[in-house]
């Protein structure tokens, strides 16, 4: 599933192609994704973008007169520019014709995707971001902010800064990585953890996704970027992934768990 990295990486690299340029046309062909495909979105043809945005792991896309785009990617979904000479394929379920000669592909194999087209209401006033939690590389994610969200909590921890009302776009990759890179188990309650452990938390969580971001996101399934290459954090992963593979650090055996229906992996000599 492709995580707040990858949804950063595709906004970094659509957004000098989209800004100012006017959507000649729409093509819809399929609604049929988790939520149906808006049926208003013929309005924004003759529009411009303006703005290219990120709130968690949905983009919104900004036009100049006819609102916003809220885009998720869902579990397999990609959006990237392509030139229309290149054939479509079968998932490729929304299309937007440009004015520079582009192409803009909404691809999703598994439909468990997100295209809305908002024509007034402010996007981040919309059921599915108006109660998010705050960004992971901003200030208002500090360690405050998740004492105050950890206090008394019996939840593991790894629960705790997976959940998007207390901090969004934290998946399941990079909360194993930021836990062992704190050195914190995954299975301990978030209320049994020090104000300095988390403290250290917090700045393993924006490490993770800073250096992801950098290298263009995680390689997982069918997820590539918005230039068709795959990403490369992959390559730099210490725990997930890597059951029963020697701890990069100690040499330990990596250990798994299914946790809240997601794979868990820690190194148990690293993590307490």
């Amino acid at each position: 599933m492709p995580e707040l990295p990858e949804v950063e990486t595709t906004r970094r690299g659509i957004t000098p192609h989209l800004s100012g340029v006017e959507i000649t046309d729409v093509i819809v062909r399929n609604r049929r994704l988790r939520y149906p495909v808006s049926k208003t979105l013929d309005q924004i043809s003759g529009d411009r973008f303006v703005d290219v945005r990120r709130r968690a792991k949905y983009l919104i896309l900004d036009l100049e007169t006819a609102g916003s785009l809220i885009v998720h990617l869902g579990m397999s979904g990609s959006l990237r520019l392509s030139d229309p000479a290149i054939e479509l394929k079968k998932h490729d379920h929304v299309i937007l014709e440009l004015s520079n000669g582009k192409q803009l592909r909404f691809h999703d194999p598994r439909r468990f995707g997100i295209y809305l087209h908002l024509p007034v209401e402010n996007p981040l006033e919309h059921r599915l971001l108006s109660k998010l939690g705050p960004e992971p590389l901003s200030d208002d994610f500090d360690l405050p902010h998740l004492k105050l969200a950890c206090r008394g909590r019996k939840a593991p921890i790894k629960q705790v800064i997976m959940d998007n009302k207390v901090v969004v776009g934290v998946g399941n990759i990079y909360a194993s990585e930021a836990l062992f890179r704190a050195g914190i188990r995954p299975t301990i309650a978030a209320g049994r953890l020090s104000g300095p452990r988390l403290g250290r938390l917090v700045e393993s969580i924006r490490e993770v996704l800073h250096e992801s971001i950098e290298q263009g996101g995680t390689t997982l399934r069918d997820f590539v970027n918005s230039d068709g290459e795959p990403g490369y954090f992959s390559q730099r992963l210490f725990v997930y992934d890597r059951f029963a593979d020697p701890c990069r650090v100690c040499q330990t055996p990596i250990r798994q768990k299914v946790m809240g229906q997601r794979s868990t992996y820690w190194c148990p000599n690293c993590q307490k």
